[in-house]
């Protein structure tokens, strides 16, 4: 495991937190370096592993993609591994109480964001072959009650993945994708809260229905997506190309 990304380059956008930080975290450890791309957050201290910098951003203006691919090309010579990662999880609502506001919000940055890192990462891929790995999530393959947009959002990210991959093939670049099923990450255990307060189960009793919903009777991991990452980035995974691979413990 410690050599498996031995002198290679990655970009992992949402990188600094939850899901991106254990990847970068993961892939720094089996030898990567690179350069994780994320909201700026005043008064946040953000700590990153040995070899990896960060780059402020926001995936939904190409810009800042075109930018953070030049400067890891610029500090690095290569990029070998791009996650895109970066994405919003709203508020559940019926589908009468849909804000499409809101929905404009998520999808540009679930689904155009993902689109735009594709797009600009794909010419620094191609010079010597590579890996793409997109967070896609178990509701890119099935749907829940008031979940509609971020349903949507990653119905499409699967699209996405399978018609990149045709595109990227020839160049020796894999594209692949990850769908977590729950994991107790900040963002999940707010919104389970959030849930509570407006009259719905407590946060244990929420999380403890979650658990016992899958196979082995606990949730997944931030870790455990991280090794499936790294073995999509690696060599391990070397004729697997336009998949989605289930990190759901089960659930599905």
């Amino acid at each position: 495991m410690h050599a498996l990304l031995d002198g290679r380059v990655a970009l992992i956008t949402g990188g600094t937190r939850g899901l991106g930080l254990a990847i970068a975290t993961c892939f720094a450890a089996a030898g990567a370096k690179g350069a994780a791309l994320d909201l700026a957050a005043p008064g946040r201290d953000i700590e990153l592993p040995a070899g990896f910098d960060f780059q402020p951003g926001d995936v939904s203006d190409e810009a800042t993609l075109e930018a953070a691919v030049a400067a890891v090309l610029a500090r690095h010579g290569r990029l070998d591994v791009v996650v895109a990662n970066a994405g919003l999880v709203p508020p559940w609502r019926d589908t009468g109480q849909l804000d499409l506001a809101e929905w404009d919000q998520v999808m540009a940055v679930n689904v155009r964001g993902v689109a735009a890192t594709l797009k600009h990462s794909a010419p620094a891929l191609k010079i010597q072959g590579g890996s793409a790995i997109v967070m896609a999530s178990i509701n890119a393959f099935l749907g829940y009650p008031q979940q509609m947009l971020y349903t949507a959002s990653k119905h499409a990210v699967l699209g996405i993945i399978r018609a990149a991959a045709r595109d990227l093939g020839p160049h020796n670049i894999r594209v692949n994708g990850l769908a977590p099923g729950p994991i107790a990450t900040e963002a999940m255990v707010g919104r389970i809260r959030t849930r509570a307060r407006e009259g719905g189960p407590a946060e244990e009793q929420a999380l403890a229905a979650l658990a016992a919903d899958n196979a082995l009777r606990r949730l997944v991991t931030a870790e455990e997506v991280a090794k499936a990452a790294l073995f999509l980035a690696s060599d391990l995974a070397s004729g697997v190309s336009g998949e989605l691979l289930p990190i759901d413990a089960g659930f599905a």
